[in-house]
Protein backbone atom coordinates (compact mmCIF):
# COMPACT_ATOMS: atom_id res chain seq x y z
CA UNK A 1 0.00 0.00 0.00
CA UNK A 2 1.80 3.49 -0.88
CA UNK A 3 2.25 6.05 1.60
CA UNK A 4 1.54 9.96 1.92
CA UNK A 5 4.93 11.18 3.74
CA UNK A 6 4.66 14.88 4.97
CA UNK A 7 8.20 16.91 6.05
CA UNK A 8 8.15 18.12 9.02
CA UNK A 9 11.68 19.99 9.55
CA UNK A 10 13.06 23.14 8.27
CA UNK A 11 16.60 22.08 6.44
CA UNK A 12 19.44 23.71 8.47
CA UNK A 13 21.58 25.95 6.33
CA UNK A 14 25.17 28.08 7.40
CA UNK A 15 24.43 30.81 9.34
CA UNK A 16 20.71 30.83 9.05
CA UNK A 17 19.10 31.71 12.75
CA UNK A 18 16.61 29.88 14.68
CA UNK A 19 16.47 31.71 18.00
CA UNK A 20 16.99 35.37 19.04
CA UNK A 21 19.89 35.35 20.71
CA UNK A 22 21.69 31.69 20.16
CA UNK A 23 24.47 31.16 17.89
CA UNK A 24 23.84 30.91 14.65
CA UNK A 25 25.34 27.03 13.13
CA UNK A 26 28.36 26.98 10.50
CA UNK A 27 27.92 24.36 8.10
CA UNK A 28 31.32 24.14 6.58
CA UNK A 29 34.05 21.51 4.57
CA UNK A 30 36.62 19.49 7.01
CA UNK A 31 38.12 17.58 4.26
CA UNK A 32 37.42 18.66 0.24
CA UNK A 33 36.90 16.70 -2.44
CA UNK A 34 40.55 18.21 -3.48
CA UNK A 35 42.39 17.29 -0.11
CA UNK A 36 40.89 14.03 -0.67
CA UNK A 37 44.19 11.30 -0.85
CA UNK A 38 41.95 8.33 -2.58
CA UNK A 39 43.30 7.01 -6.29
CA UNK A 40 40.34 8.06 -8.65
CA UNK A 41 37.27 8.92 -6.76
CA UNK A 42 37.06 11.53 -4.39
CA UNK A 43 35.01 12.10 -1.23
CA UNK A 44 33.96 14.99 0.68
CA UNK A 45 33.50 15.22 4.83
CA UNK A 46 31.56 18.00 6.48
CA UNK A 47 31.52 20.03 9.50
CA UNK A 48 28.94 21.30 11.37
CA UNK A 49 29.25 23.59 14.48
CA UNK A 50 26.22 24.10 16.08
CA UNK A 51 23.88 24.79 19.48
CA UNK A 52 21.08 22.15 19.98
CA UNK A 53 18.69 24.41 19.59
CA UNK A 54 18.85 24.61 15.95
CA UNK A 55 16.71 24.17 12.93
CA UNK A 56 13.25 21.96 14.08
CA UNK A 57 14.32 20.26 17.12
CA UNK A 58 13.78 18.19 20.07
CA UNK A 59 13.84 18.43 23.67
CA UNK A 60 14.46 15.66 26.23
CA UNK A 61 13.83 16.33 30.03
CA UNK A 62 17.74 16.95 30.61
CA UNK A 63 16.87 19.97 29.08
CA UNK A 64 14.98 21.43 32.00
CA UNK A 65 15.69 18.91 34.40
CA UNK A 66 19.42 17.72 35.75
CA UNK A 67 18.35 14.15 36.50
CA UNK A 68 15.77 13.77 33.60
CA UNK A 69 16.78 11.33 30.46
CA UNK A 70 19.00 13.07 28.24
CA UNK A 71 18.54 12.93 23.95
CA UNK A 72 20.11 9.84 23.51
CA UNK A 73 18.11 8.23 26.73
CA UNK A 74 14.82 9.19 24.88
CA UNK A 75 12.05 6.05 24.90
CA UNK A 76 12.28 5.43 21.08
CA UNK A 77 8.46 4.05 21.52
CA UNK A 78 8.17 8.28 22.00
CA UNK A 79 9.58 9.13 18.31
CA UNK A 80 8.92 6.25 16.42
CA UNK A 81 5.42 5.38 14.81
CA UNK A 82 3.46 7.35 17.09
CA UNK A 83 -0.64 8.13 16.05
CA UNK A 84 -0.52 11.74 15.74
CA UNK A 85 -3.29 13.86 16.82
CA UNK A 86 -3.53 17.06 15.14
CA UNK A 87 -4.48 20.42 17.12
CA UNK A 88 -5.58 23.55 14.78
CA UNK A 89 -4.87 27.07 16.69
CA UNK A 90 -5.77 30.41 14.34
CA UNK A 91 -3.91 33.99 15.18
CA UNK A 92 -0.79 34.49 17.88
CA UNK A 93 -0.79 34.73 21.58
CA UNK A 94 -1.73 32.31 24.28
CA UNK A 95 -3.62 29.25 23.35
CA UNK A 96 -5.72 27.69 26.23
CA UNK A 97 -7.02 24.14 27.01
CA UNK A 98 -10.13 24.43 25.37
CA UNK A 99 -8.29 23.13 22.03
CA UNK A 100 -7.70 19.65 23.25
CA UNK A 101 -11.28 18.57 23.22
CA UNK A 102 -11.89 14.83 24.44
CA UNK A 103 -9.08 14.14 26.67
CA UNK A 104 -9.49 10.44 26.03
CA UNK A 105 -8.42 10.88 22.12
CA UNK A 106 -5.03 12.22 23.31
CA UNK A 107 -3.74 8.99 25.43
CA UNK A 108 -0.77 8.05 24.14
CA UNK A 109 -0.57 10.12 21.34
CA UNK A 110 1.79 12.59 19.62
CA UNK A 111 0.13 15.86 19.98
CA UNK A 112 1.14 18.41 17.28
CA UNK A 113 -0.17 22.01 17.52
CA UNK A 114 -0.99 23.27 14.06
CA UNK A 115 -0.54 27.60 14.52
CA UNK A 116 0.64 28.57 10.74
CA UNK A 117 3.74 30.57 12.97
CA UNK A 118 5.81 28.20 10.33
CA UNK A 119 4.95 30.17 7.42
CA UNK A 120 7.31 33.30 8.70
CA UNK A 121 10.08 30.97 9.55
CA UNK A 122 13.01 32.92 8.00
CA UNK A 123 11.54 36.18 8.44
CA UNK A 124 12.13 38.98 11.54
CA UNK A 125 7.89 38.31 12.06
CA UNK A 126 8.98 34.95 12.80
CA UNK A 127 11.40 35.87 15.65
CA UNK A 128 9.54 38.95 16.51
CA UNK A 129 6.87 39.19 20.00
CA UNK A 130 2.96 37.55 19.11
CA UNK A 131 4.33 33.88 18.57
CA UNK A 132 1.34 31.30 19.50
CA UNK A 133 2.32 29.10 22.54
CA UNK A 134 0.37 26.96 24.62
CA UNK A 135 -0.22 28.17 28.22
CA UNK A 136 1.04 26.01 31.91
CA UNK A 137 -2.85 24.46 32.24
CA UNK A 138 -2.49 23.31 28.32
CA UNK A 139 0.58 21.41 29.62
CA UNK A 140 -1.05 19.69 32.61
CA UNK A 141 -3.93 18.88 30.67
CA UNK A 142 -1.53 16.95 28.32
CA UNK A 143 0.75 15.46 31.21
CA UNK A 144 -2.95 14.25 32.83
CA UNK A 145 -4.01 12.68 29.22
CA UNK A 146 -0.79 10.68 29.03
CA UNK A 147 0.30 11.89 25.70
CA UNK A 148 3.50 10.58 23.98
CA UNK A 149 5.06 14.15 22.92
CA UNK A 150 3.82 17.39 21.78
CA UNK A 151 5.19 19.38 19.18
CA UNK A 152 4.59 23.29 17.69
CA UNK A 153 5.03 25.29 14.84
CA UNK A 154 5.98 28.08 16.25
CA UNK A 155 9.29 30.14 18.09
CA UNK A 156 8.29 28.22 21.59
CA UNK A 157 5.94 26.08 23.06
CA UNK A 158 6.48 28.53 26.01
CA UNK A 159 5.55 32.91 25.91
CA UNK A 160 8.98 33.98 25.58
CA UNK A 161 7.74 37.45 27.10
CA UNK A 162 8.16 36.17 30.51
CA UNK A 163 11.02 34.49 32.72
CA UNK A 164 8.81 31.20 33.37
CA UNK A 165 8.79 28.09 31.48
CA UNK A 166 5.85 26.19 32.46
CA UNK A 167 5.08 24.03 29.51
CA UNK A 168 8.70 23.06 29.06
CA UNK A 169 8.88 22.33 33.24
CA UNK A 170 5.60 20.58 32.90
CA UNK A 171 6.37 18.66 30.54
CA UNK A 172 9.34 17.75 30.15
CA UNK A 173 9.08 16.88 33.99
CA UNK A 174 6.66 14.20 33.42
CA UNK A 175 9.29 12.65 30.47
CA UNK A 176 7.47 13.57 27.76
CA UNK A 177 9.40 15.19 25.35
CA UNK A 178 8.81 18.33 23.01
CA UNK A 179 9.68 19.55 19.28
CA UNK A 180 9.76 22.92 18.61
CA UNK A 181 9.99 25.08 14.87
CA UNK A 182 7.84 22.31 12.84
CA UNK A 183 6.72 22.95 9.70
CA UNK A 184 3.96 22.01 7.17
CA UNK A 185 1.40 20.92 9.45
CA UNK A 186 -1.05 22.04 7.31
CA UNK A 187 -0.49 18.81 5.43
CA UNK A 188 -0.90 16.64 7.77
CA UNK A 189 -4.19 14.67 8.43
CA UNK A 190 -6.46 15.40 11.57
CA UNK A 191 -6.24 11.88 12.32
CA UNK A 192 -4.63 8.80 10.70
CA UNK A 193 -1.35 9.80 10.36
CA UNK A 194 2.02 8.23 12.36
CA UNK A 195 5.05 10.76 13.56
CA UNK A 196 8.50 9.66 13.46
CA UNK A 197 10.95 12.27 14.74
CA UNK A 198 14.64 11.01 15.70
CA UNK A 199 17.64 12.47 16.67
CA UNK A 200 21.21 11.49 16.69
CA UNK A 201 21.51 9.41 20.14
CA UNK A 202 23.95 11.93 21.58
CA UNK A 203 24.76 11.51 25.37
CA UNK A 204 24.80 14.35 27.41
CA UNK A 205 22.62 16.95 25.94
CA UNK A 206 18.81 18.06 26.17
CA UNK A 207 17.97 19.46 22.87
CA UNK A 208 19.31 18.24 19.46
CA UNK A 209 17.92 18.78 15.82
CA UNK A 210 16.00 16.23 14.36
CA UNK A 211 13.82 14.91 10.83
CA UNK A 212 10.20 14.61 12.08
CA UNK A 213 8.10 12.94 9.42
CA UNK A 214 4.48 12.61 9.20
CA UNK A 215 3.48 9.67 7.11
CA UNK A 216 0.00 7.91 6.39
CA UNK A 217 -1.17 4.75 3.98
CA UNK A 218 -2.96 5.90 1.49
CA UNK A 219 -6.07 6.87 1.85
CA UNK A 220 -5.31 8.28 5.77
CA UNK A 221 -5.88 4.51 7.55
Amino acid sequence: MSKAIVELSHPISDGMLTYPGLPRPRVTTDISREQSPLVDMTYDIGRVDMVGNTGTYIEAPFHFHAEGADIAELPLERLLNVRIVMIRVAGSGAVGPDVLGDPARLWGKAVLVHTGWSARWGSPAYLGPGHPFLVGEVAEALVAANVALVGIDSLDIDDTSLPTRPCHHTLLGAGIPIIEHLTNLDAVPDTGARLVALPAPVRGMGTFPLRAVAWTDHGGG
